[in-house]
């Protein structure tokens, strides 16, 4: 990001590209045969404006992984009981919800499999932190399950391939918390 004070007008800028850039890759299922000259064209802004923002194609994609990573990693570390972890899984929510457009089409495409490895991994690490209190191989087994099941159930979301919403999948992973770790 090369933007360090974000005021109103480069927020709305960088959503701006982020969401054409999510169009994007839902169309051609590659980042690597996205142009910045076709995301300019598309969100209607000037070159410079796209390169005040960003040095390439690759630091939008990298730009929404660490964001999101960010947010979650930040509440990530607020989990310290069986309550936390249903207000985290209702904060993920919400911010997967407020950012739909975006994750709708990126996860939708061929390329989220290292972003979804990153944000699996970070998730479960966290939970074995907080659910785990010494080694047991049958609670990191469960941690494992239940993070590789929610991070498929999401993108199974995104891709259209169940027809739920993304309360229902909110509502099943907290009742499936409880029937496995509690």
């Amino acid at each position: 990001m090369k933007v360090k004070n974000l005021n109103s007008s480069s927020r709305k800028t960088r959503k701006l590209i982020k969401e054409t850039f999510a169009e994007l890759v839902a169309e051609k299922k590659s980042l690597s045969s996205i142009t910045v000259t076709e995301l300019v064209k598309r969100a209607d802004i000037t070159r410079s404006s796209f390169y005040t923002h960003y040095d390439s194609i690759y630091d939008v994609a990298q730009d929404i992984q660490n964001e999101t990573l960010e947010l979650l990693n930040s509440t990530l570390s607020q989990i310290q009981n069986i309550p936390d972890v249903y207000n985290y899984l209702d904060q993920i929510f919400i911010y997967i919800k407020e950012n739909e457009n975006i994750y709708s089409t990126v996860l939708s495409s061929n390329e989220p499999l290292y972003f979804s490895s990153r944000l699996n991994i970070l998730i479960n690490k966290t939970l074995q932190e907080a659910l785990i209190s010494s080694n047991h191989a049958d609670l990191i087994l469960k941690v494992t399950f239940f993070t590789d099941g929610c991070m498929d159930l999401i993108i199974k979301y995104f891709r259209k391939e169940i027809n739920n919403s993304l309360e229902d999948i909110n509502i099943f992973i907290k009742e499936l918390f409880k029937k496995i770790f509690l």
